[in-house]
Formats: structure tokens, C-alpha cells, sequence
């Protein structure tokens, strides 16, 4: 089945007076907020400008091929890989700084109205509204699994929620990693759908078929359900159209093509194999420029980025729950001079932490740990019972200087890392002022 492809060039959209008005103010707003350094308004411009015109989402996606790129972990570096890839034959409207609900989708909405194409990371509850106001042309499944309780409840919940809004847009191009068992539950019944094989690493919430109930069992790469489904037929994983390989992305011809990423770890590469079959399936994107553009990514929001500070060099690394962390903690530097593992617990992180108990940090006993951030001490607690001696120091800047010189590796669930970010901009800062006055 021939898939349909999103190569025109669109007109923008054609704003009316309620419309125009809203994004006027919106902007003024977002201004505003950049120069009194409240943040960088993100997010303020689209709650103000949704405010003024409850269409607005609609009226700024009129007429643009879309792509919706959601999942548990790896929405923001897969949706940077997949705008780069557009972006080398298009323009694109995208949001880049990761603010995935209503408020920041329409803030990137309204700074790209010329741009021809959008490209827009969604958090998995908002999917089907976005999907539906903007007509999404292409959405990206990558993986599912527990995140944030007392926010979105159990996973099965995320899944049927995503499962209605692929049956409410059947035009719409899926690309699912088939690897994932609840992400081949929401998109089985797709019409249009591209089965990308990029990995699932985590499988303790793939242990029960969402759709029988019943136990799927595990056979190397392949997977299956050991209930059948109401029409007798095998709930299984679907024979991959592209797959990552150590070697490269296969494409659906068999064909390998070397794939060298800037950014560490196994995870990433399968972020980059379902942007590249995004790019190619969706967007008719060469797939040499798709690899590209997905191997020039070295960065994405701060993340995986090195920073200096006096004699140490830090290495940030972001993590949001135990699939995320998981992955996180394998791309560790285990000869790091330092490990500082920061936590907080704010409405954004999720304020339940029990998913502390779900990640195995048992194998970080050849590192110097501390433990930081507003709920460091649960995390203390945590790493005593997995026996890795640790410090308990607050605050992530002094835990990072307690720490011998050289090279020191900082994992952050979300606020911390968001604030952490802050304060080595400003401790930065403050060291360079200091040596130049010395």
C-alpha cells in the first residue's frame, strides 16, 4: 500500500482579525516575559493568545502538513532529528524547547505561522485533541510506559487514550515502534501504518497484553500474546518495515545504511530510526538527507551537554522515570571521576516518587555518588537499600564541587534539571566576572 507523502509547498495560513489580534497580544506577552527573565515564554503567549480565540490551534495549523511525535521517553530528541530532516527541504514550525501541551504548542505555532511545515513533540493525554484540531498528517509512536502516576494514572490508560485518537484520524500515517508492545496495541488497527523495529529496553510494563488481558511472552526480538484476540487471530509483533541496527538503519528494501549519532546510547538511535522513517514515509525526504540531519543532532535542550566549571567538567544528562533513568544511567561514564543524582518532586517531576524503587541503581558502587536535589533524601534512602555509599548534599551545585576534580556526571529528573541548568549559567558567570577581576 502506497503511503501518502506531504511534499507540497502550503500556503500559510490565513489568519483572521480574532486570530490576529490574539497572536498580537500573545506576543507582546512572550516578549515581556524573555525580558524580565521570567522564563522564555513558552508558554505565556499561548495561554494568553488561547484566551483571546479558543480556535487558535486550529486557524494557525490550516492547510500544513503535520507531524505529531509522542511517547513516555525521547519525544523532544526525536522531534528535533525529525524538524531537522524537514527543515533540509522545507520550513518548519516546531517547538524545540519542549513545552508539549495546548499553551506551548500554540506558542510554536504562532512563531512559525510562515513556516510550510509543523513538527511538534505532544504530551501522550493531549494527543487527541492536537491530532484532531490540526489535522495531524504523521504521528510518531515511540514507547510507553509508567510515568508520572499521580498526573496521567496507570499506562493502559495512555494507550486507549492513543488507540481512539489513531481511530478518530484514519488518514493519518502511523509510525510505531513494533518493538513496543502497548505502542503495536495503539496503532494495530491503523490504516496507514509504517512498523519501525527501534528497540524497547524497558519491559517491565510490557509483561500483559493491553488488548486480551492475557500474558505476552518474550522470544528474543519477537514478541507475542498467549491469548488470543476475539476474532481467534495472534496479537504478535508485526514484521518491521525499517529496523536499528549496531551496524546501521535497515530500510524496508533490507538495505543498511551507517547511522553515526552525536548523542550516546541505544535509546537515541532508535529515536533516530523512527525520525528517518518519519522523514522518508511521511515527508518524501531523502533518506541520505533524513541520516544527516538525524546525525548532526548533538544536543537538545541542554541535554548530553558538557559544561565547565572551575576543574570539573560536568556532563548533563536528563531522566524523567524509570525507563528514561534506566536508559540514563547505561550511558554513564563509569570512569567519571563523580556521579551527582539530583530529584525533586514538583507538580512537573510527578510528586509521587515511587518509581525510585523501580530503577536499578545497584550497579553504581564504582563511583563517587551523591545525592542531591529537593527530595534527596529519598533518593539517599533509595541508594542505602541498593548498598552504593553516597553523600547527601541538597544542593546540586555544592554536591557537584564536593566532588573530586575532573570529570563529573550529573543525572536530573526534570525541574532539577531545569534549574541546575540555571545555576551553572550563573555560577558560570560569576566565575568568569571573579577571574577577570583577579
Amino acid at each position: 500500500m502506497k503511503l501518502p507523502t506531504f511534499s507540497s509547498l502550503p500556503a500559510a495560513p490565513k489568519l483572521g482579525l480574532r486570530t490576529t489580534i490574539a497572536v498580537g497580544l500573545a506576543n507582546l506577552a512572550t516578549a515581556a516575559s524573555r525580558a524580565t527573565g521570567r522564563g522564555s515564554g513558552g508558554m505565556i503567549g499561548g495561554l494568553i493568545a488561547e484566551k483571546i480565540d479558543p480556535n487558535i490551534m486550529a486557524s494557525l495549523g490550516a492547510g500544513r502538513p503535520v507531524a505529531l511525535v509522542t511517547g513516555t521517553n525521547g519525544k523532544s530528541t526525536t522531534t528535533r532529528m525529525l524538524a531537522s530532516a524537514v527543515r533540509s527541504a522545507h520550513t518548519v514550525a516546531t517547538n524545540e524547547g519542549g513545552d508539549n501541551m495546548d499553551a506551548g504548542i500554540i506558542s510554536a505555532l504562532m512563531a512559525g505561522t510562515t513556516a510550510s511545515h509543523v513538527v511538534l513533540e505532544v504530551d501522550e493525554l493531549h494527543v487527541p485533541r492536537v491530532a484532531k484540531r490540526l489535522g495531524a498528517s504523521c504521528l510518531v509512536l515511540l514507547n510507553l510506559s509508567r510515568d508520572q502516576l499521580d498526573r496521567v494514572g496507570e499506562i493502559n490508560k495512555i494507550e486507549r487514550t492513543l488507540r481512539q485518537a489513531v481511530a478518530e484520524n484514519p488518514d493519518m500515517t502511523i509510525i510505531a515502534n513494533c518493538d513496543d508492545v502497548l505502542v503495536t496495541s495503539v496503532a494495530y488497527d491503523a490504516q496507514n501504518v509504517v512498523w519501525v523495529s527501534a528497540g524497547a529496553g524497558w519491559l517491565n510494563d510490557a509483561t500483559s497484553c493491553p488488548r486480551t488481558g492475557g500474558h505476552i511472552i518474550h522470544e528474543g526480538a519477537h514478541w507475542r500474546a498467549a491469548k488470543p484476540l476475539a476474532d481467534g487471530s495472534a496479537f504478535e509483533r508485526p514484521a518491521p518495515d525499517w529496523t536499528i541496527t549496531a551496524e546501521g538503519i535497515v530500510d524496508k528494501h533490507g538495505n543498511v545504511h551507517p547511522l553515526n549519532l552525536k548523542l550516546p546510547g541505544n535509546a537515541n538511535r532508535g529515536n533516530a530510526a523512527q525520525a528517518i522513517a518519519a522523514a522518508v514515509e511521511c515527508f518524501d525526504i531523502s533518506l541520505d538527507a533524513a541520516i544527516k540531519a538525524a546525525e548532526s543532532v548533538d544536543d537538545v535542550a541542554g541535554r548530553y551537554s558538557t559544561v565547565t566549571l572551575g576543574e570539573h567538567e560536568i556532563h548533563l544528562l536528563l531522566a524523567k522515570n524509570p525507563a528514561g533513568w534506566q536508559e540514563a544511567l547505561s550511558m554513564v561514564d563509569r570512569s567519571a571521576e563523580g556521579l551527582v543524582i539530583a530529584v525533586n518532586g514538583q507538580v512537573a517531576d510527578g510528586e509521587d516518587l515511587s518509581w525510585l524503587w523501580d530503577v536499578k541503581f545497584e550497579d553504581l558502587s564504582s563511583l563517587s555518588v551523591k545525592a542531591a536535589g529537593e527530595r534527596g533524601t529519598d533518593l539517599a534512602v533509595r541508594l542505602t537499600y541498593a548498598e552504593v555509599e553516597h553523600e547527601l548534599i541538597k544542593d546540586p551545585i555544592t554536591a557537584i564541587k564536593a566532588c573530586p576534580p575532573g570529570r563529573v556526571e550529573v543525572l536530573a529528573n526534570y525541574t532539577a534539571f531545569r534549574d541546575l541548568k540555571k545555576a551553572l549559567v550563573a555560577a558560570v558567570k560569576d566565575a568568569t566576572t571573579n577571574s577577570k577581576e583577579a
